[in-house]
C-alpha cells in the first residue's frame, strides 16, 4: 500500500470503505476498497466471490479489478476509478433523461451481462449504485454476491436491494438463475425513464404488493410455480389488476414499454436473456455484433481464466511489478524485492498472470517472429534452387508461368474491433477510469409511484 496515496473517502458500506487514491509510480487515479473484516491467509482472499468472478472477466462494461493486496491482515481491492454511479446521476437530476441516453446505458449494461452469462455467472445485486458511469461509459461493479449459474442450490435467500429483487427471491425460492438480473434491469430501466423507483417496497411483503399493483397479481396461467412458492410459505397474493406501464412511464416509446414488460415478467422463464435483449427492437439503432458473426480473432481474444488480460492492448495495461517486467528469471524488480523483504505484505498483480508471462513477452518483443504471421507456402510451386544457375530466358519463362498454389492469404494479425457501443457513441472504453461511491441502499425518494 506504500505505492498508493489515499486522497479521499468516497463511500462507506457494510463490508468496507472505498477511497479515491493515486498510484505514486504511474500517476493513475484508482479506487481502493478496504474490507472491514480481517483475513489471515492469502487463500482466503483469492477464494472470495468478488475475486473469483472478476479474475475470469475482461469486458469494457465490467469494472476492472487491477490488484489485490493483503497487508497486516487487512485486505484491499484496487479498482479502476469511475466518476459516479447511476443513483447519484438520478438523485441530482432536474429533468428526465432522454430515451437515447437510457438506451445507450442499458445497451452497454446488457452487453456486460451477456458476457457474464456466457461465462456462467450472474450478478444477483444489480442496482443503480452498482452501475458506474464516466461520461458515456457505464460499467457493472460490486461482484460480492456474484454466483456461478451451475452452482449447487440452495442459494442465498436475501440477495439484491429490495426494490430490484425478483419475485422468486422474495418468495424464498431455493433455486434461481440469471433471470433475477433481468428483472432488476427492467426496474432500473423504468427508473431511468421516470427518475422514480418502479417497485419501492418498504418490506418484503410490501414489495410484493407494489409489484402486484403495477403488473397485476399472478395467476395459474402467468406463473403457476409462483403460486406454489407462496403456498409453501403461507402467503396469499393480493388480488390487484395492475396498471399499464405506459401510464406510469408516459415519456417511454412502445419498444421501451414492451422491453420493460418482458423483463418484469412474473415467470422467470418468460424473461429474455441478455443476448436476446440486445436484439430487441428498442436497441435497433445500436451497434451490436452477435458472437456467432464476430471474426475469429475477436472470438479468441478473451483468454482463459488463468491468463486474463494477457492479450489486452498495451495502452490498457498499467500494471506494475514482476508480472509485467521483461527481465531475466533471476532478476528482481525493486518493488518485488521490497515485498519479499516485508513478510506482512502479500500482493498479486492481475490475478493469475504467471501463465501469461511467456506469451506476453512474445507479443511485446518485435524480434521474436510468430509462426502464424508467416505466409503459407505449403502448396506453392515456387521453389528455392541451390544447384545450377539457369539462363536468363529460362528464368523469365518460369517467372511468367509462376502461380501461387495456395488460395490462403498470408496470415496477418487482425486488428481487434472496437468495443461494442450504442449508436452515435464514439467514446473508448479505456479513456475514463473509475470506481463508485457506495451508497446505502436504504435511500428515500421524494416522489412516489403514480
Amino acid at each position: 500500500m506504500e505505492r498508493y496515496k489515499l486522497i479521499k473517502e468516497v463511500g462507506n458500506g457494510t463490508f468496507g470503505s472505498v477511497w479515491r487514491a493515486l498510484n505514486k509510480q504511474t500517476g493513475e487515479v484508482v479506487a481502493i476498497k478496504k474490507m472491514k473484516r480481517k483475513y489471515y491467509s492469502w487463500e482466503e482472499c483469492i477464494n472470495l466471490r468478488e475475486v473469483k468472478s472478476l479474475r475470469k472477466m475482461n469486458h469494457a462494461n465490467i469494472v476492472k479489478l487491477k490488484e489485490v493486496i493483503r497487508e497486516n491482515d487487512n485486505l484491499y481491492f484496487v479498482f479502476e476509478y469511475m466518476e459516479c454511479n447511476l443513483y447519484q446521476l438520478m438523485k441530482d437530476r432536474g429533468k428526465l433523461f432522454s430515451e437515447a441516453e437510457v438506451r445507450n446505458w442499458c445497451f452497454q449494461v446488457f452487453q456486460g451481462l451477456s458476457y457474464m452469462q456466457q461465462r456462467g455467472y450472474f450478478h444477483r445485486d444489480l442496482k443503480p449504485e452498482n452501475l458506474l458511469v464516466s461520461k458515456h461509459i457505464i460499467k457493472i461493479a460490486d461482484f460480492g454476491l456474484a454466483r456461478e449459474i451451475n452452482s449447487s442450490p440452495p442459494y442465498t435467500e436475501y440477495v439484491s436491494t429490495r426494490w430490484y429483487r425478483a419475485p422468486e427471491v422474495l418468495l424464498q425460492a431455493t433455486t434461481y438463475g440469471s433471470s433475477v438480473d433481468m428483472w432488476a434491469m427492467g426496474a432500473i430501466m423504468a427508473e431511468l425513464l421516470t427518475l422514480r423507483p418502479l417497485f419501492p417496497g418498504s418490506s418484503e411483503t410490501d414489495e410484493i404488493y407494489k409489484i402486484c399493483s403495477v403488473i397485476g397479481s399472478p395467476t395459474e396461467i402467468k406463473w403457476a410455480e409462483g403460486l406454489k412458492l407462496a403456498n409453501a410459505i403461507n402467503y396469499q397474493f393480493p388480488q390487484l389488476r395492475g396498471v399499464p406501464l405506459s401510464t406510469l412511464i408516459p415519456s417511454a416509446s412502445k419498444d421501451a414499454i414492451n422491453l420493460i414488460t418482458m423483463l418484469c415478467s412474473w415467470d422467470p422463464c418468460k424473461r429474455p436473456t441478455a443476448l436476446e435483449v440486445l436484439q430487441h427492437p428498442f436497441f435497433q439503432s445500436c451497434y451490436y455484433v452477435p458472437p456467432s458473426l464476430r471474426p475469429k480473432a475477436a472470438a479468441i481474444r478473451t483468454p482463459p481464466a488463468g491468463t486474463r488480460g494477457s492479450l489486452e492492448p498495451r495502452s490498457v495495461k498499467r500494471y506494475s511489478g514482476p508480472t509485467t517486467t521483461l527481465k531475466p528469471p533471476g532478476a528482481l524488480s525493486p518493488q518485488k524485492a521490497q515485498s519479499i523483504s516485508n513478510p506482512g505484505v502479500q500482493r498479486k498483480l492481475d490475478i493469475s498472470q504467471q501463465d501469461a508471462t511467456k506469451s506476453d513477452k512474445i507479443l511485446r518483443n518485435p524480434a521474436v517472429k510468430q509462426p502464424r504471421n508467416r505466409p503459407s507456402v505449403r502448396n506453392s510451386t515456387t521453389k528455392i534452387h541451390t544447384g545450377k544457375v539457369h539462363g536468363l530466358a529460362d528464368t523469365a519463362e518460369k517467372l511468367a508461368n509462376m502461380t501461387i498454389g495456395s488460395s490462403k492469404q498470408p496470415g496477418r494479425q487482425t486488428m481487434h474491433p472496437p468495443p461494442m457501443r450504442a449508436g452515435g457513441w464514439t467514446g473508448h472504453s479505456d479513456m475514463f477510469l473509475g470506481r463508485p461511491q457506495e451508497v446505502h441502499p436504504g435511500r428515500t425518494y421524494t416522489r412516489k409511484v403514480a
